[in-house]
């Protein structure tokens, strides 16, 4: 499984990292800390699988994924409760 992580704070990316590469059968493809560069990255990627944060610089991770041709599957990364109900809106696999 292809995965972009998608978060604006260092650490959680790190962590994030660090998790993914003790999975087998997943390969992290990319990162990126702002909508405009994780557009960019998604589009010539094409990950299986998105890591989102919620608020990030340039706008949410709803204005992220609105902007893509191609919807990989999501699962959201936030501390944010306020937005779980609409996340599952979006059809993400878990918040």
């Amino acid at each position: 499984m292809r995965v972009v992580i998608v978060e604006d704070s260092r650490l959680a990316r790190l962590e994030l990292c660090e998790q993914l590469s003790q999975l087998p059968n997943v390969t992290l493809v990319g990162q990126a800390d702002t909508v405009e560069s994780a557009t960019a990255l998604i589009d010539e990627v094409q990950p299986d699988l998105i890591l989102l944060d919620i608020d990030l610089p340039g706008g949410t991770g709803f204005d992220l994924l609105e902007q893509l041709e191609v919807l990989p599957k999501v699962v959201f990364t936030t501390a944010f409760d306020e937005f779980a109900v609409r996340s599952f809106e979006v059809d993400a696999l878990d918040y």
